[in-house]
């Protein structure tokens, strides 16, 4: 497993991440807790360093299950404050007597003493311009009891805010279809070092080309709401674009998805979220072992063939 670091916060990191949203159940059917474990246990025999969670994961289940699983492990958790799941219903809150308080029982559920990387989670660009937030997180760094802090950002304008304010690291949507965020902040990231982490780099299963035009979704999968019929039929014709990458080493649309991510060298890792052992296997070895991931050629042909499919990335 290839590392890289994760901008100037001093922490080195492997290139693919282990994401734990899809273990927790919290947006597809559930998790069986043995089989969470052998995921888990499995990351970290193939050299997995960086694990991302959640408070709001599982309630809190997956920090705790991280912090069983890891405890004495050399591994880097980010995990991400700003849900409130006892309001009803759940609401973002980033008040800073919420956010110390999410914070010592997220540190209490991981069993560290010092956390990794703490990232505020999803806020607006108006909190963050508040400045009462990113100063919580400030002021725990200060007091050493997280070595980075940053944010987990939904666009563009809310990175750049999160940037202004001093974030050390920002994790954010970037894919195939979907990178015009990172490249519009391409510039500042290189100019303050910050640590990219890249999050649906699969835009959650569609780029892995093996969904049919009239794909139905299992009730309480997030997948349902996310696109309309039209819209998902769209996407999966544009799929087209991505397949003259398919090509050597590179086996299948899935692996050349996750080889654009990991082409950027921007990104100090990509968030993988695989709900079973099999799958983490699978995409560790269309990952590929070293660059070039993807050729410049290749990429800029791939960004032309998007352009013609009507993918405003």
């Amino acid at each position: 497993m290839r590392k890289r670091q994760l901008g100037n916060t001093g922490l080195s990191v492997s290139e693919l991440a282990l994401g734990t949203w899809g273990l927790s159940g919290d947006g597809y059917t559930q998790v069986a807790e043995i089989e969470q474990d052998a995921v888990i246990d499995r990351a970290l025999s193939l050299g997995v360093t960086l694990f991302d969670t959640a408070d709001s994961y599982g309630k809190g289940a997956m920090e705790r299950k991280l912090g069983q699983r890891l405890k004495d492990k050399e591994a880097v958790i980010v995990t991400k404050l700003g849900t409130d799941r006892d309001a009803l219903p759940p609401r973002k809150c980033f008040t800073p007597a919420f956010l110390r308080q999410a914070f010592e029982a997220s540190r209490e559920r991981l069993q560290r003493e010092v956390v990794d990387v703490v990232l505020l989670h999803n806020p607006s660009e108006r909190t963050l311009e508040r400045g009462d937030a990113t100063s919580a997180l400030r002021e725990l760094k200060s007091k050493d009891a997280i070595r980075a802090w940053g944010v987990s950002v939904g666009s563009a304008s809310v990175a750049r805010e999160a940037i202004k304010q001093g974030a050390e690291v920002l994790e954010l949507a970037y894919n195939a279809f979907h990178s015009r965020a990172l490249r519009e902040l391409e510039s500042e990231i290189r100019e303050k070092g910050i640590g990219i982490l890249a999050r649906s780099v699969l835009a959650h299963g569609l780029l892995c080309g093996q969904w049919p035009t009239n794909k139905e979704f299992a009730s309480g999968d997030h997948r349902a709401e996310r696109w309309t019929t039209d819209d998902l039929k769209r996407r999966i014709s544009q799929l087209n674009a991505l397949r003259p990458c398919v090509v050597g080493s590179v086996t299948s649309l899935r692996a050349a998805a996750l080889r654009f991510v990991l082409a950027s060298e921007c990104v100090s890792s990509a968030v993988l979220g695989p709900r079973g052992s099999l799958q983490l296997d699978q995409l560790l070895r269309d990952a590929g072992k070293e660059p070039p991931y993807l050729t410049p050629e290749s990429l800029s042909a791939l960004d032309l063939r998007l352009a013609n499919v009507g993918v405003s990335a």
